[in-house]
C-alpha cells in the first residue's frame, strides 16, 4: 500500500515516464543517414553492412558478457565498427562516439516531455532526494536529459550503459538506495513498466507506482 508520508526519495524511469519519444532503428533513413556522415569521418561502410555489423555486433557482445540482463555501450559498437571499415587513420573512440549520437538523432521520430510529469515533478520538489534510473546510454540520454532542462532537477542519474546491466536487474536500485541513504520503504520508484520500475524496487521493499497512477493521484504527494 502506498503511503505517501514515508516518502524521501523518489526513483523516476525516463523513457516513456519523463520522456515521451519514439525511435526507429530498423528504418532504412537512420543507416543510410549514419553512413554518409561516416563517409565525412573516414568510415566507408554501406547502410545495409551497417545495420547488420551494428545488431550482429550488440548481440555478441550481451551473449558474452554473463549478466542476466546484459548491456552494452553503443559507442564502443560504433568504434569498433569504424576501425574495421576506416579508410585512413582516425580515432574511433571519438569517432564511436559521434556516431552513435548521429544514430540517435537519425532514428528519433518524436522527442518530447510529458506535461503530466513536468507537474508531478513540481509537485515532488518538496522530497529531498530524487534520481532517475534508465535503461538508456549514457553518451545520448544525458544529453536528451540536459536539453529538455530534466538533468539538474535529479540528484543523480544512472545509466545502464555504465554498468553492463539493465533493469529489470535489482542492483540499479540497490545503487541508487546506498546513494540516498535511505531506508527502502522511503523511496518511492516512478516508472511506466511493471516488469522494470515497480516489480524490481518492491522486492528491495521500495514503495512503487505506475506513471499514470502517479498523474491521476499527483496531489497525494502534497
Amino acid at each position: 500500500m502506498f503511503e505517501s508520508g514515508k516518502i524521501k526519495g523518489v526513483i523516476f524511469d525516463c523513457y516513456k515516464t519523463l520522456i515521451d519519444i519514439d525511435t526507429d532503428e530498423d528504418a532504412e533513413q537512420t543507416y543510410e543517414m549514419l553512413s554518409v556522415w561516416l563517409r565525412y569521418n573516414g568510415v566507408k561502410i554501406k547502410p545495409d553492412v551497417l545495420r547488420d555489423e551494428y545488431k550482429k555486433r550488440i548481440l555478441e557482445k550481451m551473449n558474452l558478457s554473463g549478466q542476466e540482463y546484459p548491456e552494452v555501450k553503443v559507442e564502443e559498437i560504433f568504434s569498433d565498427i569504424c576501425y574495421d571499415y576506416k579508410l585512413w587513420t582516425i580515432d574511433e573512440e571519438m569517432v564511436g562516439i559521434s556516431a552513435a549520437r548521429v544514430f540517435r538523432a537519425s532514428s528519433i521520430r518524436r522527442f518530447r516531455t510529458y506535461p503530466e510529469s513536468i507537474k508531478l515533478l513540481e509537485i515532488c520538489d518538496h522530497i529531498p532526494k530524487r534520481c532517475i534510473i534508465s535503461n538508456g546510454q549514457r553518451v545520448f540520454s544525458e544529453l536528451e536529459l540536459r536539453y529538455l532542462k530534466m538533468y539538474e532537477k535529479f540528484d543523480f542519474v544512472i545509466f545502464s550503459s555504465d554498468y553492463g546491466y539493465k533493469k529489470p536487474d535489482k542492483r540499479l536500485f540497490q545503487t541508487a538506495l546506498d546513494r540516498f541513504g535511505l531506508e527502502p520503504e522511503q523511496v518511492l520508484s516512478i516508472g511506466d513498466t511493471v516488469r522494470n520500475d515497480i516489480i524490481p524496487p518492491r522486492e528491495l521493499g521500495m514503495q512503487a507506482l505506475e506513471i499514470e497512477e502517479a498523474w491521476k493521484f499527483c496531489d497525494i504527494f502534497v
